[in-house]
């Protein structure tokens, strides 16, 4: 049985990330780890650098903490770093530096675009709220807060497990799924009574790992068989497909 917010009817709290299901920052992230990791390539191989690509976006770094990002992408070139430390320079040849160098692009191409939320999935929210059911916003991200104050949407949810709250309890990212899971107990739900909506395939193994009540794949670049394929339930293109009116 599903309720008319297309949900199990068991479901009693709603898990949502933030980069492509709540905000249309994902293509943002993207070409601030390609301009990354392509300057990074460059420096190391020289003209010849075979470039960072959407796939090594998808199965490397899309949803995941940043420092496991750069980890696991670099990894798939044969490339490794020491670890450096979080308050490494952007330009330091560590882990730490690569992501923060990312970062530093990331805050400047927020600044200057904006932020722009997905109007289907604010109204999808404010039903879910309506209907009573509890909602967390769960994302790797270490600018969620501000992310969410810009859109005027912290309101929304009753708790938020990011970057910062992930490091001060020392969870594991997505794959894991420590994050989601953490979200659940903050919010007293079991979670098999939790719906994970994610757009990224890490998203999708955390979902899936975790054994939540119900995955919800949001298809915003063409990877549905990927999103299922991952562990979603059910894949959608916007959260307005799923129904729900507050």
């Amino acid at each position: 049985m599903t309720t008319q917010l297309g949900l199990p009817d068991d479901i009693q709290a709603c898990l949502f990330d933030l980069d492509g299901v709540v905000t249309r920052t994902a293509v943002v992230h993207a070409a601030a780890w390609k301009a990354t990791f392509d300057a990074f390539l460059r420096e190391r191989d020289g003209a010849g650098f075979r470039p960072f690509t959407d796939s090594d976006y998808d199965r490397y770094v899309d949803g995941r903490p940043r420092a496991d990002g750069v980890r696991s992408f670099l990894a798939s070139r044969g490339i490794e770093l020491p670890e450096g430390t979080a308050d490494d320079p952007p330009d330091a040849q560590t882990v730490n530096g690569v992501g923060n160098r990312k970062n530093e692009l990331l805050l400047e191409k927020i600044r200057t675009d904006g932020v722009e939320a997905y109007e289907g999935t604010l109204r999808y929210i404010d039903a879910v709220r309506a209907a009573g059911l509890a909602t967390a916003i769960v994302s790797s991200s270490a600018n969620t807060r501000d992310v969410l104050r810009s859109i005027d949407a912290e309101r929304l949810f009753d708790v938020r497990i990011d970057g910062v709250v992930a490091r001060e309890r020392k969870l594991p990212g997505k794959p894991h799924p420590d994050t989601f899971l953490a979200a659940a107990r903050d919010l007293g739900v079991e979670a098999s009574r939790a719906a994970v909506f994610e757009d990224a395939l890490a998203g999708m193994d955390a979902g899936r790992s975790g054994h939540f009540g119900y995955v919800v794949g949001v298809d915003r670049v063409g990877q549905t068989d990927a999103l299922y394929a991952h562990g979603a339930d059910r894949v959608v293109k916007d959260l307005a497909e799923l129904g729900g009116h507050a």
